[in-house]
């Protein structure tokens, strides 16, 4: 069994709708360019059919590890989350302490996360280490360059 990864239902229904895509639209068209291969002759020397075999290896797999995704995915209950210290689905306000510079993130799931929209990883060094603070307390972060001091200003939902 694959590692249990905690989701909102939304990210869960985008898997749901990806994983519905690769096999109605993808597969179909795959097995189709397969077909069109096979009917021009010699398959032993046909890049054309080698082409379409790799990708649809490659989508095959794809579609394996969404299932697994989906198969351990456990829905979170967004009424049941605390905000006196940080965990998943928080929305994060911190201070680097070096520049005063402010920044808010959501801590999310791998699956949902999108740094441009705020959203980052729980598996991130920033995340990992704020899981479990509270409002006030100062974290020494390490990151690629370096460590960082950040203050936690406010925790939200």
């Amino acid at each position: 069994m694959g590692k249990v990864t905690y989701i909102t239902q939304e990210g869960l229904d985008k898997l749901k709708k990806e994983l519905e895509h690769l096999m109605n639209v993808e597969r179909p068209a795959i097995s189709k360019q397969i077909g069109e291969a096979i009917e021009k002759g010699d398959i032993s020397e046909n890049a054309e059919y080698d082409a379409a075999k790799d990708a649809q290896g490659m989508l095959e797999a794809k579609i394996a590890v969404l299932r697994g995704k989906i198969a351990n995915a456990r829905i979170i209950d967004e009424s049941k989350i605390d905000t006196s210290s940080v965990q998943i689905l928080n929305k994060v306000t911190i201070k680097n302490k070096k520049n005063n510079a402010t920044m808010q993130y959501t801590i999310v799931s791998e699956h949902e996360a999108d740094l441009k929209s705020g959203k980052i990883s729980i598996e991130t060094p920033i995340a990992k280490g704020l899981l479990g603070k509270k409002v006030g307390d100062v974290v020494d972060i390490q990151v690629p360059s370096g460590i960082i001091a950040f203050e936690i200003i406010d925790i939200a939902l």
